[in-house]
């Protein structure tokens, strides 16, 4: 019998959840557009430049057809948020009629500035989302997951019945996973946390204390909880898993990519340079664009995100950045 699951996506994160559902018994297919990739998974059980050290179960199936792969009813979406939109204009025609997606990328559209539900809608139509869409989330490095670390994150769906699917899908002895209907600010959390983690990398490059990186997670999920509540988003999602928990790990922990973005600008290097180094994607750089635009539509005020894209995009000092957020008016917390 053909698995009824497949991850579209073998980076890290991807391969990792691919690996999650094989522990739990379930056959998956691991769809990559490289390859030579696939290859070097399905002859040695371990990826060739990622999760170094983990064995890739044998339920695992690698491919590179992605005919293959659609023609399992519940799909795991681990490619880039920003090439969400291709990918699925191009092979929306492949989705089953009864198939749902798991998005497990995190961003905004850096042209739109559309959550990835948006854009899902832009494509699929109304009601693909409140019937068929998902969002995995959660303080969850992938090389920790893959390792069987004991780890925890939430699936969120406005469909209760398509959360909790998901949910017994991946769950197990070292995964466990929490439902939530609130999937606008679970994308929101998702997205926006990484571009305090590239805030609270700078604050570490430039050699600040923990008072200053304290500071930016704090007021960075103030700002989190603004920008999610003017659009519909429960104020419960930003203090949970989905929030503060992904919010603290990404900002705080060695493997984030964003929060190492940030530590390097911090010194001194430059972000083109930086960017045209890095291997993997730092989803923050056009998240933090879209969060500014989309910010402005909204009326919000997110003055730790304004500072970081005048860094990024302008050139900016980022010890100006932090003297500029540290002078700003003086007011009562909120």
């Amino acid at each position: 019998m053909k698995p009824d699951v497949a991850v579209i996506g073998a980076g890290s994160f991807g391969t990792c959840l691919a690996c999650v559902l094989a522990r739990t018994g379930t056959d998956v297919y691991l769809w990559g557009r490289d390859a030579d990739v696939i290859h070097e998974i399905d002859e040695s059980r371990q990826h060739p430049t990622r999760l170094p050290g983990i064995k890739i179960p044998a339920d695992v199936i690698p491919t590179a057809d992605l005919d293959e792969a659609m023609s399992a009813t519940f799909v795991v979406h681990a490619i880039p948020a920003q090439q969400t939109r291709g990918f699925w204009q191009d092979h929306q025609h492949l989705l089953k009629s009864d198939g749902v997606i798991l998005l497990a990328a995190k961003g905004l559209e850096r042209d739109t500035g559309l959550r990835l539900d948006e854009v899902f809608t832009e494509i699929f139509g109304d009601g693909f989302v409140d019937q068929r869409l998902a969002a995995l989330s959660g303080p969850t490095f992938a090389t920790e997951v893959a390792a069987g670390i004991p780890s925890v994150a939430l699936v969120a769906a406005r469909d209760h019945r398509l959360a909790t699917a998901f949910q017994g899908l991946l769950a197990g002895p070292t995964f466990r996973i929490y439902t939530s209907t609130d999937l606008t600010g679970v994308e929101i959390a998702g997205a926006v946390k990484n571009v305090f983690a590239i805030a609270a990398g700078v604050s570490d490059g430039i050699g600040l204390g923990l008072n200053t990186r304290a500071a930016i997670v704090t007021r960075g999920l103030a700002e989190m909880i603004r920008f999610g509540e003017a659009q519909g988003a429960e104020l419960q999602t930003f203090c949970g898993l989905a929030g503060v928990g992904d919010l603290l790990l990404t900002a705080t922990g060695d493997l984030s990519r964003n929060r190492t973005l940030g530590k390097r600008i911090g010194a001194g290097e430059k972000v083109d340079d930086i960017l045209a180094d890095m291997t993997q994607v730092a989803e923050g750089v056009p998240t933090t664009a879209s969060t500014i635009a989309r910010a402005e539509e909204l009326g919000v005020e997110l003055p730790i995100v304004e500072q970081v894209g005048e860094i990024l995009f302008d050139g900016k000092d980022p010890e100006q950045a932090v003297f500029d957020l540290m002078t700003r008016t003086l007011k009562k917390e909120g």
